[in-house]
């Protein structure tokens, strides 16, 4: 959930760095798919209502360090 007057989170894959790891589906399964190669599908809606620290967690657990997170 996001604060009153807080712009929304949104979190994007840098898909020159990504290489399909998983962990990133593995620590927010309710926001992230992966496809038949192993690339994160990522649900928008699913990470603005996921809980902060999860979402950071995931991140910066990243091994090609292709997550970021960004406001609409």
């Amino acid at each position: 959930m996001t604060a009153v007057g807080a712009a929304p989170r949104q979190l994007s894959v840098d898909w020159t760095r990504c290489d399909g790891h998983g962990l990133c589906a593995a620590l927010l399964p309710a926001a992230v798919q992966l496809d038949d190669w192993g690339y994160p599908i990522i649900d928008q809606a699913a990470i603005a209502g996921a809980s902060e620290p999860e979402v950071k967690r995931a991140i910066s657990a990243c091994p090609a360090l292709a997550l970021r997170m960004a406001t609409r």
